[in-house]
């Protein structure tokens, strides 16, 4: 076997009820979603296990799925199972930078909880979003988004998957161009701004101030950031990337090739939902290659694995 990869889920992948089974059978879960309720001042076993709506806001829904991919990575490792690389999916990357000892957890939680309220804070409601648009290559989705000059990528996730994000009346307007263009479709998401755009751009000026009053460290393991796929080892290297991280694209896609050109043949999906299960699989038929992806949510998926990884 290659090299094992945790890989961290982002928004999106929430639901009522994540994490729960592994709070109740694991003692370091338990001790995981106490820190984080302490260090936000939340109550994040009822926003993650009860019925609510707070867990969709963006602002709860980021604290929420780091607190819970951390308790159940924690518990992961207590059996024995190791990484040698970490990246994740927009908020992903901080339980990444967790997972590579970059950032104590509760420093990560601070920093979440934050970023999750200025990024909801940036762009009045309605006045952006974001689009999935399917069946198309990137570089054709690029050429045909120039004209519009509040519309970006904001996510490389794997062939014929990329979203885009922006200013509400110009997204809608690239995706009915990129439609007639040859797109297979074109879907507004329900999401509750323009998230990795360049209109976020102050909020990651405001993240940046908070970054500073943390403690970053070097990764023990590297990770690879979101910005630009790069497998970073220096703690000098982290601060700017999630800072920028905030209004630009995250490349996914670029991140696992990367990994998989660096022996990682196996990847263990943390948290919530089967997202990054769905991308590597596109990601590995397009590179010709044999990856597996474990996804890891409930105590019997930790049981699995271990098992598995003997």
């Amino acid at each position: 076997m290659g090299k094992i990869a945790f890989v961290f889920p982002g928004q999106g992948a929430q639901v009522v009820g994540m994490g729960q089974n592994v709070y109740e059978n694991s003692a370091v879960a338990k001790d995981v979603f106490e820190q984080a309720s302490k260090a936000v001042d939340l109550d994040l076993k009822a926003l993650c296990f009860e019925e609510n709506n707070d867990i969709n806001i963006t602002e709860f829904t980021q604290v929420c799925l780091l607190t819970t991919s951390v308790a159940i990575m924690e518990e992961l490792k207590t059996r024995g199972v190791k990484a040698d690389v970490a990246a994740g999916l927009s908020l992903g990357e901080y339980c990444a930078l967790v997972a590579a000892g970059s950032m104590n957890f509760v420093d990560a939680a601070k920093a979440v909880r934050k970023r999750g309220i200025f990024m909801q804070e940036e762009v009045p409601a309605g006045k952006g979003t974001m689009a999935a648009i399917l069946g198309m290559d990137a570089a054709e989705i690029d050429k045909n988004i120039e004209e519009f000059d509040k519309v970006q990528v904001a996510n490389y996730n794997c062939p014929g998957q990329i979203v885009i994000s922006g200013e509400t009346e110009q997204v809608k307007q690239a995706a009915d161009k990129l439609k007639e263009a040859g797109a297979k479709r074109a879907v507004l998401l329900n999401v509750s701004g323009p998230f990795h755009s360049s209109l976020l751009t102050g909020a990651g000026e405001k993240l940046e101030a908070v970054l500073k009053e943390l403690t970053i460290e070097k990764p023990q393991i590297p990770y690879v950031a979101n910005v630009d796929a790069s497998y970073i080892t220096e703690q000098a290297d982290i601060m700017p990337r999630l800072v920028s991280q905030v209004s630009h694209s995250v490349r996914w896609q670029q991140s696992v090739e990367k990994m998989v050109e660096n022996g990682v043949d196996t990847f263990i999906e943390i948290g919530p939902g089967r997202t990054l299960a769905g991308f590597n699989k596109k990601i590995a038929k397009a590179i010709g290659k044999e990856l597996t992806t474990y996804n890891v949510a409930t105590m019997e998926d930790i049981d699995k694995v271990v098992e598995a990884l003997k």
